[in-house]
């Protein structure tokens, strides 16, 4: 599947308890962690007898991947990551139009999500941006604890900062743009370079940093802070940070593949995965976003959002496929090229 670190997780399950014959399959491009991923097929194929085949891809490699495959679409569904990849998806004509009967049961911002892509995606969870550091590496090298957006480029973090490449990874583009929003486009770029020369490493996917983290790898990553959670959940020295200067938050989102081999199956699972039973699994697999059904339970010690600074993020502007391939450029044209 590349080298890109993706990792397959062909899941051939056996058929439901009850020991009827699979009923079709379906095939999920998943952009969250694996255990996740892994529960979701394993569940559903239980709960349906439809095969489930799954592969685990950062949000903006699996885009890319849809892109590529847009004349012969390998996969049914595409399962999460952050939304404005899956706008950006629903802009190029890559995913269909689909309208869940259970989109009356979801809270308001998924729906917005849906709306605003003319029912071609659909908000699955909600998470908030910011950053995390290892409390106990910071005491060993008697660093300053980072309370603000403009703390990661200090010079005093030199070789200290990790944050996922913006090309591959949803949670770092959205990182680019929240720039852009909170300081405008000159401020947010001499702030991302100043954050290049602290930064050790640009991993593939948008956990990798707080992984990193949590390892002792690195001192500071930036992460959604439901997925520093995990780490925390885990017993790691992981403090989390909302930024002093307010941060946005992403709505991960779901999608039908358009062209899709298996269209039935691909809306049997889309509609389960908005159902509490198929959303409450996921807290089962230790992690700690806000699901979209209002019945679905919030996961214990979860983010509260009411403790966040919040901006208004433009999911309009940034969702577009122009404006993240303009961005982007721009990324890698003035701050990765730069020497660190």
């Amino acid at each position: 599947m590349g080298i890109y670190g993706r990792i397959l997780l062909a899941l051939a399950l056996a058929a439901a308890a009850t020991g009827a014959g699979a009923q079709g399959q379906v095939n999920v491009l998943c952009s969250v962690p694996a255990a996740w991923c892994e529960a979701v097929a394993a569940q559903f194929q239980k709960d349906t007898g439809v095969k489930v085949n799954i592969v685990q891809k950062a949000a903006g490699e699996a885009m890319a991947q849809l892109a590529a495959e847009k004349a012969n679409p390998r996969f049914d569904v595409w399962y999460a990551g952050s939304g404005d990849p899956h706008l950006q998806a629903a802009e190029s004509g890559l995913t269909d139009e689909y309208r869940s009967p259970h989109l009356p049961q979801l809270h308001d911002w998924a729906v917005r999500q849906a709306e605003q892509s003319g029912y071609r995606t659909v908000g699955l969870f909600v998470g908030a941006l910011g950053f995390g550091y290892n409390a106990e590496v910071l005491a060993k090298k008697k660093l300053p604890a980072p309370r603000c957006w403009a703390d990661l480029a200090d010079p005093v973090y030199r070789d200290e900062v990790q944050i996922a490449n913006p090309n591959a990874s949803g949670t770092a583009y959205m990182t680019i743009a929240t720039f852009v929003q909170l300081f405008g486009e000159d401020r947010a770029f001499d702030l991302l370079k100043g954050m290049h020369r602290n930064t050790n490493n640009y991993p593939r996917a948008g956990a990798g940093a707080i992984r990193a983290v949590g390892r002792g790898e690195t001192t500071i990553g930036v992460t959604f802070l439901d997925d520093g959670m995990v780490d925390i959940a885990a017993g790691f020295p992981v403090k989390l940070v909302a930024p002093c200067e307010g941060t946005a938050y992403q709505v991960g989102s779901m999608s039908l593949v358009r062209g899709a081999r298996n269209p039935a199956e691909a809306r049997r699972f889309y509609d389960w995965a908005l159902t509490p039973g198929g959303q409450a699994l996921v807290a089962a697999t230790k992690n700690f976003q806000t699901m979209s059904h209002r019945a679905t339970p919030q996961p214990a010690g979860g983010i509260r959002f009411s403790d966040i600074k919040l901006i208004v993020y433009d999911a309009a502007r940034f969702g577009a496929a122009a404006e993240r391939r303009r961005l982007l450029e721009k990324w890698d044209r003035e701050v990765h090229a730069l020497p660190r």
